[in-house]
Formats: structure tokens, C-alpha cells, sequence
């Protein structure tokens, strides 16, 4: 399974990154549409019993332009996904927009925002529900059928089999600031969620293993985590941060909320079916990984978890090597 693994990775890495750019303190690598200034368009069209909205979603990719309510899959190569998705449940057509593209010097960026979805059936129905900007290396499986079925959607990861040393990018955050967040899941009344909302960046490198089963397993070979809690101001351009190796868990930087192991991300394994992803341990600081997790959301808390009005804007996102 390993080697599958691997041809799977050399095969995906040429598609998914883009020439090498020398610089002073290493080769940077921009991800396949890492400018983000090419984008697809989708244009859904909600079911009449909540309202019957002509909506626009915006995916990671080639320049198009789509209409239909059809589900997504990743065109053109592009290595990323979205919290944009269409959902379809008991025939009714909803959709959720909180990644857009927006403007950043003479081309585009990703907008990423924390905002309450709203959901009206013919004035007897209101259901709201807090969702975050986010977008993350992988694709996501449409239409979501139900709020049990949004994280096995997700096909989080794509194989990778390099050892960066840093990842870079240039942002921008706002933050509104509040001294709690909400929690607020569209069943019940919104709950106060202690300690403040932040954007944030996740980078893993895993080795996974498949075993007959179909279940993935993986160790940790690399983490960078960096949480925004305050409002920039201003772009912040090529921000450069480092990729560390092993296990970390004695470093003093080490925060185990945010950079311990997981088992909440889903993945595909190769039956085609939506698996956990259970990380076991650390890997050795030498290893070489398999896949590469990376996400950037407007929130950090989890499902439902966050605070209205905190947007987080990437652009030219790449490796350092």
C-alpha cells in the first residue's frame, strides 16, 4: 500500500506545484493556483420552499463559469477545497458562501468569513447556524445530505512526499475582537463558547498507512500551527513560517489543542469510502511523509464554533524548500 501511496505522490506533486522562485533564503514553490487569481463560478439556484435564491459559490481554480445546481468536483488540477458547498436534503437545495474571491494589488485573493447561514422555511421555519470561512488542501464530496454527513464530505489532505522547511504566504485579518465566541449549531439557542476567536493556519505532514481494511492510520511528521487574533490593518506579505519535524510535544511553542494528534479529519481511502484518519504517534524527526494536510479558516474553534465577523484574506501561498 505504502509504495501505491507513493507513485500516487510523485504523480500528484507534479500537477499540484508550480516552477521553483530563488530567493536569498531558499526556493519557494507556489502551490497550483496558489495566487488564487483564477477562480470557478457556480451559480445554484436554492429550492422555492426557502425562498428560491439564485446564489454564486466560488471554487479554487481554472476560469469558468457554471450553472446548474450539480455537484462540484475539482476542475483544472486544483489541489483545493472549500467550506463553499451545496447541500441537498430531502430534495431541498440549500447552500452555504463563506469563501469568496476578493482583490489583492493587481490580481485576486481568497476572503475567508465567519457568518450566521440562515435557513427559512415559508415563515414557519428559521434555522441559523454559525459557519466559518475555510480552504483547505483536498475536495469535498457533493451534496452534503445532512449536518451528520458535512465532515465525512471532506477529503482532507493530497498525497506529498517533500520536506519544506517553511510554508509562506501573504494575509490580512479582522477580527472583531469579542471576549467569548458562540456556539450556535441551528437546533437549539446560541451557547457562549469561552476564550477568543482567531483565524488560523494548520499545516500536518503525515505518513498513512491503509491496512486491508480500508482504515488509515498515520504518524505525525510534521507541524505548524499559527493562530491571528488581532486585526492587521494591512496585508502582511510573504510571512514565512517554519515547518517543525518530529515529535514536538517538548518544544515550548507546543500547544496541544491545536498541534496534537488528531482522529476528527475524514480522507478516501483507496475503496473510494470516507475513513477517519487516526494519527497513532509522532514520527521520527528524519521520516518522510506521504500526505499533506493544510487548511486556513476564519475560525479555530470547531463546528459551529466562532465569532461573526472574522475574515481572514490569504493569497500566494507556497513552500519553502
Amino acid at each position: 500500500m505504502m509504495t501505491l501511496i507513493r507513485k500516487a505522490a510523485i504523480a500528484a506533486i507534479a500537477l499540484l506545484l508550480m516552477p521553483l522562485t530563488a530567493s536569498a533564503d531558499g526556493n519557494f514553490v507556489l502551490f497550483k493556483y496558489g495566487n488564487f487569481d483564477t477562480w470557478v463560478t457556480r451559480q445554484i439556484h436554492e429550492s422555492a420552499v426557502i425562498g428560491g435564491n439564485k446564489k454564486t459559490l466560488y471554487e479554487i481554480g481554472p476560469s469558468r463559469a457554471l450553472t446548474g445546481n450539480n455537484p462540484y468536483t475539482n476542475l483544472g488540477g486544483s489541489p483545493w477545497g472549500t467550506s463553499n458547498v451545496m447541500a441537498k436534503v430531502m430534495g431541498v437545495v440549500k447552500t452555504n458562501n463563506s469563501v469568496y474571491r476578493d482583490h489583492h494589488g493587481s490580481g485576486h485573493c481568497a476572503k475567508m468569513m465567519t457568518h450566521i447561514e440562515t435557513c427559512r422555511v415559508l415563515g414557519m421555519m428559521n434555522i441559523k447556524v454559525l459557519a466559518a470561512g475555510s480552504i483547505f488542501l483536498g475536495d469535498m464530496k457533493e451534496p452534503i445530505t445532512g449536518t451528520k454527513d458535512g465532515p465525512k464530505a471532506l477529503n482532507f489532505g493530497i498525497p506529498f512526499t517533500h520536506r519544506p522547511k517553511a510554508l509562506r504566504y501573504d494575509y490580512r485579518v479582522q477580527v472583531p475582537g469579542n471576549a467569548n465566541r458562540i456556539k450556535q449549531t441551528g437546533f437549539s439557542k446560541p451557547t457562549t463558547v469561552a476564550g477568543k476567536d482567531c483565524c488560523i493556519t494548520v499545516l500536518f505532514l503525515q505518513k498513512r498507512h491503509e491496512d486491508a481494511h480500508g482504515n488509515i492510520t498515520a504518524k505525525r511528521v510534521g507541524t505548524l500551527v499559527v493562530k491571528y487574533s488581532k486585526t492587521t490593518g494591512k496585508w502582511i506579505d510573504g510571512a514565512t513560517y517554519e515547518i517543525h519535524y518530529g515529535n514536538i510535544t517538548h518544544k515550548p511553542f507546543y500547544d496541544a489543542s491545536t498541534m496534537g494528534l488528531r482522529s476528527t479529519d475524514y480522507a478516501r481511502n483507496s475503496k473510494g469510502k470516507s475513513v477517519l484518519v487516526r494519527e497513532t504517534g509522532w514520527a521520527d524527526a528524519g521520516e518522510t511523509p506521504s500526505h499533506l494536510v493544510l487548511q486556513f479558516s476564519s475560525s479555530h474553534g470547531g463546528a459551529y464554533v466562532g465569532t461573526v465577523g472574522n475574515t481572514f484574506w490569504v493569497d500566494n501561498v507556497g513552500l519553502v524548500y
